[in-house]
């Protein structure tokens, strides 16, 4: 009885450590970049020159904007309550894709003066979108982050 006990209760133990130990390879809540930049409006959170937070240098005109990503590779910026320039229309559409597994950010429009139209997918999740992309200042390549929120 003694050993069936044991037996028994090796088994438990066994079978415990197998089932806590095992963990699901695909999380059916993780969601694809694609599925978080499509999610909703983008707004300004931050800029960043190396180190140093630029964002009080950028007008109120162009905090303001938003990005809205369509899953079919399109977007729309919209300039926000206020323009910079009346002249400028109020919306712009761009195409967009990911490339090198969702890493790297293709945008038609330009996003900041003296940009590129290709980001460095820094972080994405449910609230916020990093990018980031060497630009020439003053002659001198920065690395300039942006930040944007939900």
């Amino acid at each position: 009885m003694k050993k069936q006990l044991n037996f028994l209760l090796l088994s438990i133990l066994f079978s415990s450590t197998v089932l806590i130990s095992c963990k699901k390879d695909d999380d059916p809540d993780e969601k694809t970049n694609t599925e978080l930049i499509t999610a909703g409006t983008w707004r300004f959170g931050a800029a960043f020159i190396g180190t140093a937070d630029v964002s009080s240098g950028l007008q109120t005109c162009q905090k303001d904007n938003t990005m809205v990503f369509a899953a079919a590779g399109t977007g729309t910026l919209d300039e926000g309550p206020t323009k910079c320039n009346s002249a400028d229309p109020q919306t712009v559409p761009f195409t967009w894709s990911f490339s090198s597994n969702e890493t790297i950010l293709n945008v038609s429009a330009t996003l900041f003066t003296g940009g590129s139209n290709t980001f460095n997918v820094v972080t994405i999740n449910e609230s916020q979108l990093v990018l980031s992309q060497t630009v020439t200042i003053s002659g001198t390549p920065q690395n300039v982050t942006v930040t944007f929120l939900h």
